[in-house]
């Protein structure tokens, strides 16, 4: 794989920031960006600019510019809860610990790349260990789960007790933290209406899941009134209709990209989302005026993103 250069040479231009006070963050929008070629790119009616990638997030993320993007806000594939039906993706790893591994790698490229003020707002679900499918053959309950064959949470192996909730999103955050991010805030994000499990008989329905804060150094960017009075506990509703929504996706409402670009993302900053699914990252970004970079392994993915963000152009 090719290193990044170090020599690159690009257009920058400032953005203000509030952290540290009279600091200077220099940024080169995504467009400007030296020789690599984006699956497709524009330039909005602000002036805006948006570069959209696909292929492997790590491989991706390695050819792009030490501190050229100010905040990420990106949800990767919960551990078997989809199949999105392409070749090397996250979340049907045989094993919680290389799905663990596997955003190790891909926040420790992304680090690099953030600015030293920036920020990562991490959305995560967790997933239940099953352990009552066949090791072989097939599950009655895929075509639901949209799984092309047996999930590792339905077999036997995992080394947990059967029935037990994994941890998922905590196992990351403290690898993350491992790995030099400072965690900053784990964030309930809470819907009214709880998540339909029609297996959960024996326990509570999950109404909430977790965005974790996490910067890169100790001062970062941060704008409270941003949260909308709201701290640490956020009341967003799933959208049910959104130009994210499709066969495969499982995007999160518009109302939380904005909080978090609100608080975390400077104005006229560049955004960054290296799963970005259905595209809602790079829409909100794109109509909050700041400049954004998406990439997804799914080319049909991309080709739809692509679409839409022309149009909006």
């Amino acid at each position: 794989m090719t290193e990044p250069q170090q020599d690159l040479k690009v257009p920058q231009r400032d953005l203000k920031l509030s952290a540290p006070p009279g600091t200077l963050c220099v940024v080169p929008a995504p467009s400007e960006i030296g020789a690599l070629m984006p699956y497709a790119s524009g330039k909005g009616h602000s002036g805006a600019t948006w570069d959209l990638h696909q292929g492997d997030a790590r491989a991706v993320l390695r050819q792009l510019p030490a501190g050229s993007v100010n905040t990420t806000v990106t949800s990767p594939a919960y551990y078997w809860q989809r199949d999105y039906e392409v070749e090397g993706q996250f979340g049907l790893e045989p094993s919680i610990d290389a799905y663990v591994e596997n955003l190790r790698e891909t926040f420790a490229e992304l680090k690099r790349v953030l600015t030293e003020d920036g920020t990562l707002w991490l959305n995560l679900g967790d997933t239940y260990y099953n352990a009552k499918g066949r090791p072989h053959g097939e599950d009655e309950k895929h075509r639901k789960r949209r799984m092309a064959s047996l999930r590792a949470v339905d077999g036997p192996g995992l080394g947990l007790p059967r029935k037990s909730l994994i941890g998922i999103p905590w196992r990351v955050a403290l690898a993350l933290q491992q790995d030099g991010w400072i965690l900053r805030s784990p964030i309930v994000w809470v819907r009214k209406s709880a998540i339909p499990e029609p297996t959960g008989k024996d326990r509570p329905w999950r109404k909430y899941e977790l965005i974790f804060l996490f910067s890169k150094s100790v001062r970062y960017y941060f704008d409270r009134a941003g949260l909308a009075g709201e701290e640490d506990v956020w009341f967003i509703e799933p959208e049910r209709r959104t130009r994210a929504r499709g066969t495969h996706y499982a995007p999160y409402p518009r109302r939380l990209v904005e909080r978090c670009l609100n608080a975390g993302c400077p104005p006229g900053g560049v955004v960054l989302d290296p799963f970005v699914g259905g595209g809602t990252t790079m829409y909100v970004a794109q109509e909050m005026e700041r400049s954004s970079i998406g990439i997804d392994l799914n080319p049909v993915f991309c080709d739809l993103i692509a679409k839409e963000m022309e149009q909006a152009d």
